[in-house]
């Protein structure tokens, strides 16, 4: 590969002369280098020192494995993604793997006993037996060999290798003195297949996409490179390549800290951030401890103010503005302790805050879900485990000029009432769904005008017909549909002129849509949508100058609803599932016809969240009318009883 100018970003700019020569006089030996005390550490890791309900937990799985067979991904499973699409069985099979044995390896380092090393050792053995680390939907088996499956000599890193990687270098960290003594020659094992999978592909590969040397910097990059760094600690012992690797680890997460927008704003919404940003600030932290504190600090304004994302995008419960590929109620089991840290370390209090709202002393630090070495550092962390549980911040109003997202409430630390959320941008973004001034609101912290989010990941989803699969598409989201026409993708179909206005009385964002449709005819459509706080209601006007057209397909506006619809003329009401409440909606004219089309959900993600049906709400404007004004106000309605018979089918499941 040619030589490649160094990348100098925020990182750079914090430690000067960082470099080869630097990181080998101040990194720590591999055996100290990852901030999590090894299993011989009793003080830590006896039965007696653990945090009660995770290890309750994890024991109780844990034992339930041992009468199972361990999950195996076969090739079918691989080949299925190039035959059909699938990619979600061979997946699932490989996370149950990875899964079952960090359990193994908690239970290994809180008893010692042999039958649970003997247990970690199966699992350590079974993926280094693994054909490919790699998921399917990420290799070029395909592309470069005409192959459906792995091609051994090839080995592509991506997200599941490094996941893989990362999780032997910790058990390699927590488990190597008694692995030595009972399986002698296991953890040499672990250092090839590492190795020849991940850590000589990263060192001389510098083409790989998630780089972002073509300036495309997204999630991929700190994902990976924390992972790399993990390995590349515990697992190299020569010093010299040891320092290689990392240097290069540093200035790849370079691009990405200088990615980031002043504001801290992620474009792949609040499911991503966990594993991008949050990433990044994991490594950084495990920058810090390996250095002995010479590579300290959060370097840069967006990586302070990325900490406060989570919280920003939150609109209460279990719910959360889920733009892009987001998921509207992801899973409860973040890695809040990483968060906590993370919060701490910047001085955030209200992140700080959300990270404690979801601290139950009744229940597990973590789990086993977000990786081993997230679990290893939640149990480790005793102020973590010791916090008392706080009160999510729920900011009045958000505004996150680089995404042109906004969310607004009545009242500061309160889901209570209406909750408006709306966003610009662009239709080029990451993970992007062609939703440019699409809006979402809440009511009492529960989405009712909703964003439907993603299906199941399958080969589609990221090819060139993702935008064949409905939830992806602007019909199916809250915004106009011009002359039936919906709007199209990429960077140039966009929000123009964009102006947001926070205040006592009320919060507001105006945009001109009219450049996200691929129409020559639209001259401009405005949309504003406010929250009005003295009345506690959400109005959205849409106003709009077509050029005059012989004959034209009507232009509906589009609204997405869970819950129970009931239309008539000029408004319609919706109740709104697990038990939040009733929504009004009324527009003007009211002479404007409405219709409701019922989507069933046949997908298990999007049934997880919505239940079984979704409702598009189709309000035509008008084929013929040049110009126009259409007004939708949004209210709650007083709370009546419901009859059973009203119950949506997904709470009655």
């Amino acid at each position: 590969m040619p030589a490649i100018d160094r990348f100098t970003g925020p990182l750079a700019a914090a430690w000067p002369g960082v470099g080869p020569a630097l990181l080998e006089q101040v990194l720590e030996p591999p055996e100290t280098s990852l901030p999590v005390p090894p299993a011989q550490e009793r003080a830590t890791w006896a039965e007696s020192r653990l945090d009660v309900p995770t290890l309750r937990r994890l024991r109780a799985r844990a034992e339930e494995d041992l009468g199972q067979p361990w999950p195996s991904p076969l090739a079918r499973h691989y080949a299925r993604y190039f035959r059909d699409g699938d990619r979600d069985t061979y997946e699932q099979l490989v996370f149950a793997r990875q899964r079952r044995l960090s359990r193994a390896s908690v239970l290994a380092a809180a008893t010692l006993d042999p039958d649970w090393l003997d247990e970690v050792v199966d699992g350590v053995v079974l993926l280094c037996e693994q054909s490919s680390w790699c998921w399917p939907a990420h290799d070029d088996t395909h592309t470069l060999h005409g192959a459906v499956l792995p091609t051994m000599t090839d080995p592509v890193l991506d997200l599941g290798a490094g996941e893989v990687a990362a999780q032997l270098a910790w058990i390699d960290h927590l488990l190597g003195g008694p692995l030595d003594q009972h399986t002698p020659g296991l953890r040499p094992r672990i250092r090839h297949e590492v190795d020849r999978r991940v850590l000589t592909p990263f060192a001389e590969r510098r083409d790989w996409h998630w780089l972002g040397l073509d300036g495309d910097v997204h999630n991929w990059n700190a994902w990976i490179h924390a992972n790399v760094l993990v390995a590349a600690l515990r697992l190299v012992d020569d010093p010299p390549r040891r320092a290689a690797i990392v240097d290069l680890i540093i200035e790849g997460l370079d691009r990405y800290v200088a990615s980031l927008p002043v504001d801290g704003a992620v474009d792949e919404g609040y499911g991503y951030w966990w594993q991008g940003a949050c990433r990044a600030l994991e490594a950084l932290d495990i920058l810090a401890h390996a250095s002995g504190g010479r590579l300290d600090g959060v370097p840069g304004e967006a990586l302070r103010h990325t900490v406060a994302f989570p919280h920003r995008m939150h609109l209460g419960g279990a719910w959360y503005l889920n733009h892009a590929d987001g998921v509207a109620r992801p899973p409860a089991t973040q890695p809040w302790e990483a968060l906590y840290r993370a919060a701490r370390r910047v001085g955030d209090r209200d992140a700080l805050a959300h990270a404690a709202a979801h601290r139950d002393r009744d229940a597990p630090v973590a789990d086993e879900e977000q990786g081993l070495g997230r679990l290893l550092r939640a149990l480790s962390h005793q102020e973590w485990i010791n916090a008392a549980p706080g009160v999510p911040p729920l900011p009045r109003d958000v505004w996150l000029p680089s995404i042109e997202v906004l969310l607004a409430r009545p009242t500061q630390g309160s889901p209570a009432g209406l909750t408006l959320a709306i966003k610009g941008g662009h239709n080029g973004e990451h993970h992007n769904h062609n939703d440019v001034g699409g809006f979402v609101v809440a009511l009492n912290g529960v989405p009712v005008l909703v964003d439907a989010g993603r299906p199941t990941y399958t080969a589609q989803t990221f090819g060139p017909d993702r935008y064949d699969i409905w939830t992806m598409q602007s019909a199916w989201h809250n915004v106009p549909h011009i002359r039936g026409t919906a709007q199209a993708t990429g960077h140039a179909y966009r929000a123009r002129d964009v102006a947001a206005v926070t205040g006592h009385a009320k919060t507001e964002l105006s945009l001109d849509i009219a450049a996200a449709y691929p129409r020559t005819d639209v001259r401009h459509w405005r949309r504003s949508a406010r929250l009005e706080r003295d009345s506690g209601r959400i109005v959205v006007t849409d106003a709009w100058d077509l050029a005059p057209t012989d004959a034209s397909a009507p232009t509906h506006i589009h609204l997405l609803a869970a819950g129970d619809v009931q239309l008539s003329a000029g408004q319609a009401e919706i109740t709104a599932r697990h038990g939040a409440g009733r929504l009004r909606l009324t527009w003007q004219p009211a002479s404007a016809p409405g219709t409701a089309t019922a989507r069933p959900l046949d997908d298990p993600m999007l049934i997880s969240v919505w239940g079984r049906t979704l409702t598009r709400l189709e309000i035509d404007v008008g084929a013929a009318t040049a110009t126009g004004t259409f007004v939708l106000t949004v209210e709650e309605s007083p709370t009546r009883e419901v009859s059973s018979s009203e119950v949506p089918d997904d709470q009655e499941r």
